[in-house]
């Protein structure tokens, strides 16, 4: 299964940099995203958890934090993965007794952590402002 948390996270940092902010309900974004208002209030609190995004009592919409040029895209990945939650899973319980099911576990988990890495140096490179600048290039 694919988890779109991250691209749905920039999704909505992205528009809350171009959009005034009485326009950024749930309802609005989720328009946007094409998902439930249900799905973008919960990733808009991981991302008002991470410090990205504000919300006020009365005040409609959400509101960006922090200057796109400030946040990276590692910084969003963070804010809406799962803590023990990688890009890469495991399969579980591997026949201990074949001898490839008896060291894939470590061998996969050496080779899924560099992967990780890269991915995570790449991410900690762009923006948010880079991503809308292409938007809009």
């Amino acid at each position: 299964m694919k988890n779109s948390r991250f691209a749905i996270a920039i999704h909505i940092l992205a528009l809350t940099s171009v959009q005034p902010r009485e326009q950024l309900t749930s309802e609005y974004i989720a328009s946007s995203v094409n998902t439930n208002p249900v799905v973008i209030r919960r990733i808009s609190s991981m991302l008002k958890k991470a410090g990205m995004l504000t919300s006020q009592a009365g005040i409609p919409g959400v509101g960006i934090t922090k200057d796109p040029t400030e946040i990276s895209l590692l910084d969003i990945y963070k804010a809406v993965q799962g803590k023990d939650e990688g890009t890469f899973a495991m399969h579980e319980n591997p026949n201990p007794k074949c001898p490839v099911g008896s060291n894939i576990q470590f061998t996969l988990e050496k080779k899924f952590n560099a992967a990780q890495q890269a991915m995570e140096n790449e991410l900690a490179n762009e923006t948010l402002m880079a991503v809308i600048h292409d938007l809009f290039d």
